[in-house]
């Protein structure tokens, strides 16, 4: 027996960059290396504490059986009234399905609509994850490029040139991992208008970092004219409610799409953790007030660390309006040297921040943008200060 057992579906399949910088850095770390990790798309508060009680009030009331494979009805039909109080869409709970994490959610519903050879198409930046689910579903991926220039999102003309009769799925991220951009009313609007030349390509929607939103506005696919039967909507509490570790995702989709996805879950991994999902509850329907003190709080650290971008020569960065990540072009520093590195492209340059400055990032190779590097914000102001003194100077010395 050996690994040359394996199958090709594993062995086409890349691994994680964003897990594999971290586990570097996390191996610095144990040799006694003060490393700073900018890695993880996770926020750095604890769960709000009214959640965590609802989730020992669940143990201590004996939440503990399996749960039903779509989720807990009760949960359901919170998801139902969040998404009609803050998106204005209404959906049945039998349209709602509970997973194990929204990246749970998005596999869930590539598996069950993609054919072998369908395409997909995927707007890039794209989170790391994207591509390695459609080709897990035997879908060919279709990566649209957009570059800082244009703030990292796609045109309608774009748009319009990648979908083909064997298009199947177009994928969105708004607001966006890794770049914090969102897409207005406008844009989305814009798109929707080539959509509907389309109506067989069905919209996946990401919509994980909604509450992380700079600019009061958030906008789904599904709110347009005769879109909600043809989007399923991604969503979860990871993000917005510091529960990554919860692993509770949704989708928020058409019946036939939610009832195929039950089916797959059913026989993958049934329903989602009881306790979580109890937690999950509290978080949805209870108060709010805890998503706007971190919402107002990565905000204060964005504009800090772009602040701290000015003076970092040949950084170009959009401004994120979301999310909690800057994603600078740093391709003024390719074929620059400190006399020992020589940097070539951004993985280099994410190894020199590591090696010699300390502080870990993600190439963006990584999410489609060769020329970028993800940056994570979700660290205290002080860590985040700490970091980029350590960034800029180690910049400094590339010449």
């Amino acid at each position: 027996m050996s690994a040359n057992q394996l199958s090709n579906r594993i062995n086409q399949l890349a691994e994680s960059a964003t897990i594999k910088m971290s586990q570097k850095s996390n191996e610095l770390k144990e040799k006694g290396v003060d490393v700073i990790n900018l890695t993880l798309g996770e926020p750095d508060f604890n769960t709000p504490d009214h959640v965590k009680e609802a989730a020992i009030k669940a143990i201590n009331e004996n939440f503990t059986k399996y749960a039903p494979v779509p989720g807990y009805p009760k949960l359901r039909e919170a998801i139902c009234e969040k998404l009609k109080r803050d998106n204005n869409l209404e959906y049945s709970p039998a349209q709602i399905a509970v997973s194990n994490g929204a990246k749970h959610s998005l596999a869930n519903v590539l598996q069950c609509v993609v054919e072998v050879g369908d395409e997909v198409v995927i707007p890039a930046p794209y989170w790391v994850s994207y591509i390695e689910l459609v080709k897990l579903s035997e879908g060919i991926p279709v990566i649209v490029e957009a570059g800082v220039e244009q703030d990292f999102k796609i045109t309608p003309e774009q748009l319009e040139a990648a979908i083909t009769p064997k298009t199947k799925v177009v994928m969105f991220n708004s607001p966006s991992n890794p770049t914090g951009a969102i897409y207005s009313y406008e844009e989305v609007e814009a798109l929707v208008n080539v959509l509907k030349k389309f109506p067989d390509v069905i919209i996946l929607s990401d919509e994980i970092y909604e509450t992380i939103n700079y600019t009061g506005t958030h906008t789904s696919f599904a709110q347009f004219d005769g879109m909600i039967d043809r989007t399923v909507v991604i969503n979860g509490v990871s993000k917005g409610y510091a529960m990554t570790g919860w692993r509770i995702g949704y989708i928020a989709a058409p019946l036939w799409i939610t009832k195929a996805c039950n089916k797959l879950q059913g026989q993958y991994t049934s329903g989602a953790c009881s306790i979580a999902q109890m937690a999950s509850l509290a978080a949805v329907a209870g108060d709010q007030s805890c998503v706007e003190e971190m919402r107002v709080a990565f905000q204060n650290r964005r504009d800090l660390v772009l602040s701290y971008i000015e003076e970092i020569p040949g950084f170009k960065v959009n401004i994120p309006d979301g999310a909690f990540y800057v994603f600078p072009d740093i391709s003024y520093y390719f074929g620059k040297t400190d006399g020992d590195v020589t940097i070539n492209t951004s993985m280099d340059f994410s190894l020199y921040l590591l090696e010699k400055g300390h502080v870990a990032s993600v190439p963006g190779e990584a999410f489609g943008s060769p020329n970028c590097v993800r940056l994570s914000y979700a660290a205290s102001e002080d860590m985040l200060t700490k970091a980029y003194e350590r960034i800029k100077k180690v910049c400094a010395e590339l010449k």
